[in-house]
């Protein structure tokens, strides 16, 4: 059974940081994909940042040169480092997990969201 356990939300004042670890396990299959989405009140989910095996990294605009994803492959734990974190920052952070299963097919997972609260 595939388990992914969050850390790292919490309340901050505008300009402050914050970094996000999810660790994966319970599978036996390869990671190609790990990020982070996000869904603020009213708002439907959207992308991050994410991260390939290859380290290739991808950022929603609004976050880049602010954030930082990056991840541990021996530990099949992605982190989400944030700075100059900025009200409208807030949401619930949902971590997302892509492993490759055989003839090419993909099961994809979701963490239980962790609360990042950025007060003005």
């Amino acid at each position: 059974q595939v388990q992914l356990v969050e850390s790292g939300g919490g309340l901050v004042q505008a300009g402050g940081s914050l970094r996000l670890s999810c660790a994966a396990s319970g599978s036996t299959f390869s990671i190609n994909l790990m990020g982070w989405y996000r869904q603020a009140p009213g708002k439907q989910r959207e992308l991050a940042a994410t991260i390939r095996s290859i380290s290739s990294t991808k950022y929603e605009d609004s976050v880049k040169g602010r954030f930082t994803i990056s991840r541990d492959n021996a530990k099949n734990t992605v982190y989400l480092q944030m700075n100059s974190l900025k009200p409208e920052d807030t949401a619930v952070y949902y971590c997302y997990v892509r492993y490759v299963r055989p003839y090419g097919t993909y099961a994809e997972y979701w963490g239980q969201g962790t609360q990042v609260t950025v007060s003005s």
